[in-house]
């Protein structure tokens, strides 16, 4: 594409004009218009310009009406010179108070504040294009592919940076960053194949389908979870499990997944062939049978058919076992999340008989070595050996 077209197409965008309608008249197709724009590193900057022989020439850069001018700096320290505070002087520019304190926060605060080095500083720091962060070889970089390739979430990716290297501002990225390397690729961040590490393994965000309402038949001998022990709802004491399946192609095969409530421990059993009743019972009894006592309190279960031994397994175990309300499937979250972590090792449509006990014990070792953010970032074996140490 010529560089004049591109050229026009970003001045037609700045002048306002929609993406088809600066297709239309540069004689392109919409997608092309996104990719010029894109390619630019998105809206090109606002100027003013000025006609000189038929041709329209950038000569000065115009900032936002947004961001504090130099007047507005001087008046910043002016106030801060007088004593008063942050919030008076934003009443006195007719700003929100927000504004003002992140102005002297990142500028020496209130004693080292000076006007005119904060305004050299925003006119830096507002220049594009800028080198992408994750852009540059280096150790920062290297860190978080390292992560995805662990299957790593770049939540987890960005809390763990914070943890490992809390003096050096220099290896800090926020998990918007990673994701915005990995799905926009003509940033040229990262590799496409560096996706496929992500929990959803998609190369692009989608919005989230609605849950699915499946009328489902009722359980003989059902415990509401609304009679679930106190305990088991502020996940205080470690033993309350949430379960469920996760289902293969054509709904043929199965993984029983168990999460514990309070550490987020994960176990998985295979189920042999057959995911019905008698069959996902006799698994669940061997995986819960193998846990000592303080870490066999209860099990909370959606109402799927194949719990309909329930009482069996209670009477094998001595674990209650509690049904969430119908269409419910926040009421053990933490399972629900789990099964979304292990559609990375078993995306939706696999056949998942091939795949051996021992292979289910890895993966649910990788997951208990992940960190998570609603444990602090700490594992859920470490957290799991922390409570069971405290209440044995």
């Amino acid at each position: 594409m010529p560089e004049s077209v591109r050229v026009e197409i970003r001045e037609r965008v700045l002048a306002g004009g929609s993406w088809a309608v600066v297709a239309a008249s540069c004689e392109v197709s919409r997608s092309t218009v996104a990719r010029v724009i894109r390619e630019s590193g998105g809206m090109p900057p606002r100027v003013r310009q000025m006609r000189e022989s038929r041709s329209m020439r950038p000569v000065v850069r115009c900032r936002s009406e947004r961001w504090l001018s130099v007047a507005e700096r001087e008046e910043i320290r002016a106030g801060l010179v007088a004593g008063l505070s942050l919030a008076a002087i934003a009443r006195g520019l007719r700003r929100p108070t927000s504004t003002v304190s992140r102005e002297v926060a990142r500028n020496g605060g209130r004693i080292d504040y000076v006007a005119w080095v904060a305004e050299r500083r925003a006119g830096e720091l507002c220049r594009r294009p800028k080198p992408a962060k994750l852009a540059i070889q280096g150790e920062l970089r290297e860190f978080v592919i390292a992560g995805l390739q662990q299957r790593w979430s770049p939540r987890q990716i960005a809390a763990r940076l914070r943890d490992e290297f809390p003096d050096r501002a220099e290896m800090r990225v926020s998990h918007e960053t990673i994701y915005q390397s990995l799905f926009i690729q003509a940033r040229g961040q990262f590799r496409k194949e560096l996706t496929a590490y992500l929990r959803s393994g998609r190369s692009k965000r989608q919005p989230r389908p609605e849950p699915d309402s499946i009328p489902r038949r009722r359980i003989v001998g059902m415990i509401s979870i609304s009679q679930r022990p106190a305990e088991a709802d502020d996940r205080a004491v470690p033993g309350h499990w949430e379960g469920d399946l996760i289902m293969g192609a054509y709904n043929r095969s199965a993984i029983v997944t168990l999460v514990e409530r309070s550490t987020r421990y994960v176990l998985l059993a295979r189920l042999e062939g057959r995911h019905d009743a008698a069959t996902t019972c006799a698994a669940l009894t061997a995986t819960i049978g193998r846990l000592p006592g303080q870490l066999r309190r209860s099990l909370t279960w959606d109402q799927g058919t194949e719990m309909a031994d329930h009482a069996n397994f209670t009477i094998a175990t001595d674990v209650a076992v509690y049904f969430c309300d119908p269409h419910s499937p926040w009421q053990r979250g933490s399972n629900e999340n789990t099964n979304g972590l292990l559609r990375q090792y078993f995306p939706k449509g696999t056949d998942l008989s091939p795949f051996s006990q021992r292979r289910l014990d890895d993966v649910a070792h990788e997951l208990n070595g992940r960190p998570r953010q609603t444990l602090a970032w700490k594992t859920p074996t470490e957290k799991l050996n922390e409570l069971v140490a405290t209440t044995t």
